[in-house]
């Protein structure tokens, strides 16, 4: 991926949003485990920043994916993980389908002003039996005339209690679980829609996570991105851009525990000299700063062939796989140098160890990123034929 000037030109405009608009009220957001999220939307919609690569009749930029990943990883720079990925949940997890595949009046009642920071988009996928295995979802959507009505729970949805939309996968008939879906748009001020209460999580604590359940909810069938039984491979696409992102976004916050972490480490003495000076300390984050660089040369190309129409789903999940494997390894490491300061809760190590953490699940967790890089590698083990 070539960084030009017009990369340059949105990364300073993006720093500048994280320095003055976010960092200074992290504090206060974690505390209160919620931030504002519709203003800083609006004030994100104002900039372009939640459209950057969507259709410019929906208000966004047209501009190719590499532009959004230039505005994730600058992202990354906040002093928390949970605004960013509220944030990311809104540009490349719940409208990239409705960005590519939806009819055009679908995009303007809804992607348009997602775009412009008016509505909260949510992706509503995971259930309570069903997170990373995607084909094992039982919410239903039964056919009534020109209309669905949806029934079933989703879990751990991310920006679920303010949410004016869900983009939801739901089973609209059949029993071939990769041809039985589709993804459907679900107002959330529909009859039926009830958001559970705010779940306590262990990091990403400024955003807001709830489950939420659809009881008898009609929609018209015209809320249906694609075609009907579409719905998995159009999730499995639109996979592709949230493990990108996921990876992107990373890349900022892997490099602050590095730095954050040296500069500890100068000041803090032990034993009459500065830690820093310890050779297993300033190898270990030498290492560690090399590993960031790998992880970003990874996301570079795979976004740089996602960019060129490619298909990336090997290198999309090899990039997720070595961001979730480096952002449980590196706080952690880290967070050891940092001693009994780095236990406690108001130090940027130990917010990053706890936000960090969700790196390795959500999207998918590594275990199904490393079977489907072996599915695509061909080293999957043989299934045995039935004699019957």
């Amino acid at each position: 991926m070539i960084i030009t000037d017009q990369h340059r030109e949105l990364q300073r405009t993006v720093q500048q949003f994280v320095q003055q608009e976010l960092n200074p009220h992290v504090d206060e957001w974690e505390s209160a485990g919620s931030f504002p999220i519709r203003d800083v939307f609006k004030r994100l919609g104002t900039l372009g920043l939640l459209g950057i690569s969507k259709p410019e009749h929906c208000g966004g930029l047209g501009l190719d994916f590499s532009f959004e990943a230039v505005f994730l990883e600058s992202l990354g720079a906040a002093h928390c993980g949970g605004v960013p990925l509220s944030i990311s949940v809104q540009t490349s997890m719940a409208t990239p389908a409705l960005a590519k595949f939806a009819h055009r009046d679908l995009q303007d009642e809804f992607l348009a002003p997602a775009v412009c920071g008016e509505a909260i988009a949510s992706i509503a996928v995971s259930e309570p039996g069903a997170g990373s295995d995607v084909s094992a979802i039982t919410t239903t959507a039964t056919s009534d005339g020109d209309d669905y009505l949806i029934n079933g729970s989703k879990m751990w949805i991310t920006n679920a209690p303010q949410a004016d939309f869900f983009c939801t996968l739901v089973n609209t008939g059949g029993d071939k679980t990769h041809s039985n879906k589709s993804l459907v748009i679900i107002p959330a001020n529909l009859p039926g829609v009830t958001v559970g209460e705010k779940l306590h999580k262990l990091g990403m604590r400024a955003s807001e996570t709830a489950p939420v359940y659809f009881d008898n909810v009609r929609i018209p069938k015209r809320f249906r991105i694609g075609d009907e039984g579409s719905g998995f491979l159009l999730q499995m696409l639109q996979f592709q851009e949230e493990r990108l992102a996921g990876a992107a976004l990373t890349l900022m916050g892997l490099e602050t525990c590095v730095t954050s972490t040296i500069d500890y480490v100068r000041e803090r003495e032990a034993f009459g000299a500065p830690l820093l000076n310890n050779q297993t300390v300033h190898f270990a984050l030498a290492e560690m700063q090399t590993e960031v660089e790998c992880l970003r040369a990874l996301t570079y190309r795979a976004i740089s062939a996602y960019v060129n129409g490619e298909d990336v789903t090997t290198l999309a999940s090899m990039a997720k796989l070595k961001s979730g494997r480096l952002t449980r390894s590196i706080p952690d490491q880290c967070l050891q140098f940092w001693g009994g300061m780095g236990y406690m809760e108001e130090t940027t190590i130990n917010r990053a160890f706890r936000d960090l953490r969700l790196t390795s699940i959500g999207g998918g967790a590594d275990e199904v990123m490393l079977g489907i890089i072996c599915k695509l590698m061909g080293i999957l083990p043989s299934r045995k034929k039935s004699n019957s």
